[in-house]
């Protein structure tokens, strides 16, 4: 079965939010759902890639999970 692994590199913990996922892993059954409790300057990257960012202010959900296809890495 295909999965994909991450971990979160910064969990930020405050007086109103928790870091409860921290790594794990999806695959086609389990995709990772996460919703925004941000109020305003809410923002969702990966790769490390700030600038691609998205906004992802309060009430904003997103799902992250398997695409249909593959990339092959050919070196």
């Amino acid at each position: 079965m295909d999965k994909l692994f991450f971990v979160v590199r910064e969990p930020f913990k405050s007086r109103y939010s928790e870091a409860n996922i921290i790594s794990g892993y999806i695959d086609k059954n389990k995709p990772l759902v996460i919703e925004s409790f941000m109020p305003q300057n809410g923002v969702i990257f990966s790769d490390g890639i700030e600038k691609d960012y998205l906004n992802f202010n309060s009430g904003s959900i997103v799902t992250i999970g398997l695409a249909d296809s593959k990339a092959h890495l050919i070196a």
